[in-house]
C-alpha cells in the first residue's frame, strides 16, 4: 500500500506537470519559443526534483512547486469584453423585465449565405413570458455521436421562438480548438437568436445534423429557466467569464442553469459526453418515453427539414412538423440537460 501510494503520487505531480506546461504553451507568452523555454524549464524542474530529492514525499513537494506557480499565475489570467470580437458575437446580448414582458437587446437574425459573409441583422424584441409554451433542446452533431453541441429554445404562444446557444466568443482571426478550449483562451458567451439563425447556421450553412427534442416541463418553470439564462447573460456584460470545454460549456452551463432552478437535479456522466443526453432524459421521462429510444431520435433528427425551410419565415414551424409530442411533468422528470 506504501508503495501504490508513493507511485500515485508521483503520478499526480506528473500529471500537474504536463498541466502546466500546456498552460504556459497554450496561455503563456506569443513568441513560441518562450514559451517553449519556460515550458520545458518548469518541466524539466518538476522532474529532477522527483529524481533527486530524498525522501519521497519531500521530492514530492517540491516536483509540485512549479504547478503551483504556474497555477497561480494561470488563475490571474483575466477575461474581457472588449477585443476585436468576430462579427456574428461583436454585441453583448442583454435583458430587461416589466411586468410579464422580457425585453432583449442584440437579439441575432443573421442571414447565412451559402456564399460569402452573412447579412447581419441585431434586433431589439420583446417576448411574453406568460405566454411560454414549452422548452425545447436542439443537439447538433458535426462527425462522431459522443459529443455535440446543445441549444436551448422557448416556444411562445404568439409564434415566437428564442433559441439561446452557450459558445465561446472568438476575436476575429481566431478559430475554435478543442484543446484551447480547456484553458483561458476564449470567453463564455450567450448567442441570443431566433432559430432561423442559429439553427439554419448549423444545418443549411455548415452542414450538421441537428435533432429536436421537445422537452417536460410546466410553463413557470420553463419561465423561471429562462429567466436564470436572463440573469448569468446580463452578469456577462459587466463581469466576463472564461469558456471552459470541461466545466463551462454548453451542456454544463445549461446544467448549473437548470440547478440554480432544481437544487437535486443530479449530476450524470452523460453530461459530458452529451451525445447521450437524450438517453438520460428518456430516463427521466423528460423527453417522449411513448415510443423506442431510436425512433424518438429518428423521428427528432430535422436536419432534412431544416434545409428544406431554408430562411424561410416558417422556419421554426417547418422544422416542428412530425415532432413527437411534448411530453407532460415538471422539471423534476426534466433531464439536467435540457432546457
Amino acid at each position: 500500500m506504501r508503495i501504490a501510494s508513493r507511485v500515485l503520487v508521483v503520478v499526480l505531480v506528473l500529471l500537474a506537470t504536463a498541466w502546466a506546461a500546456a498552460a504556459i504553451w497554450v496561455d503563456g507568452p506569443e513568441s513560441r519559443s518562450l514559451a517553449g523555454v519556460v515550458a520545458g524549464a518548469a518541466s524539466l524542474a518538476a522532474v529532477y526534483a522527483l529524481v533527486r530529492q530524498r525522501p519521497w514525499w519531500r521530492a514530492a513537494v517540491a516536483g509540485s512547486v512549479p504547478f503551483v506557480i504556474v497555477l497561480a499565475w494561470w488563475l490571474t489570467l483575466e477575461p474581457r469584453n472588449d477585443r476585436d470580437w468576430q462579427s456574428d458575437v461583436a454585441r453583448a446580448p442583454s435583458a430587461t423585465v416589466d411586468g410579464s414582458s422580457l425585453i432583449i437587446r442584440n437579439v441575432r437574425s443573421f442571414v447565412h449565405r451559402a456564399d460569402g459573409d452573412p447579412v447581419e441583422r441585431w434586433e431589439t424584441r420583446t417576448y411574453d413570458l406568460d405566454k411560454i409554451v414549452g422548452a425545447d433542446l436542439f443537439i447538433s452533431f458535426w462527425g462522431p455521436t459522443l459529443y455535440g453541441h446543445t441549444i436551448a429554445s422557448w416556444e411562445f404562444a404568439d409564434g415566437q421562438h428564442l433559441a439561446i446557444s452557450i459558445e465561446t466568443r472568438k476575436e476575429k482571426g481566431e478559430q475554435y480548438s478543442a484543446v484551447r478550449g480547456f484553458f483561458r483562451q476564449f470567453e463564455l458567451y450567450y448567442v441570443v437568436a431566433d432559430e432561423r439563425d442559429v439553427i439554419a447556421l448549423r444545418t443549411n450553412r455548415r452542414r450538421e445534423r441537428v435533432q429536436l427534442y421537445r422537452t417536460a416541463g410546466s410553463p413557470e418553470e420553463d419561465r423561471a429557466l429562462l429567466l436564470e439564462y436572463v440573469r448569468a447573460m446580463n452578469a456577462l456584460v459587466d463581469r466576463p467569464r472564461w469558456y471552459n470545454a470541461l466545466t463551462h460549456n454548453c451542456t454544463t452551463t445549461i446544467w448549473n442553469h437548470v440547478k440554480a432552478v432544481d437544487a437535486d437535479d443530479p449530476f450524470d456522466w452523460r453530461l459530458l459526453a452529451n451525445g447521450y443526453l437524450v438517453d438520460l432524459a428518456y430516463e427521466l421521462g423528460s423527453v417522449d418515453t411513448s415510443t423506442s429510444l431510436d425512433e424518438l431520435k429518428r423521428r427528432s433528427d430535422i436536419t432534412t427539414r431544416a434545409r428544406e425551410a431554408g430562411e424561410g419565415e416558417d422556419f421554426s414551424r417547418a422544422i416542428r412538423r412530425g415532432l413527437p409530442p411534448r411530453p407532460t411533468g415538471g422539471i423534476a422528470g426534466r433531464s439536467p440537460g435540457g432546457a
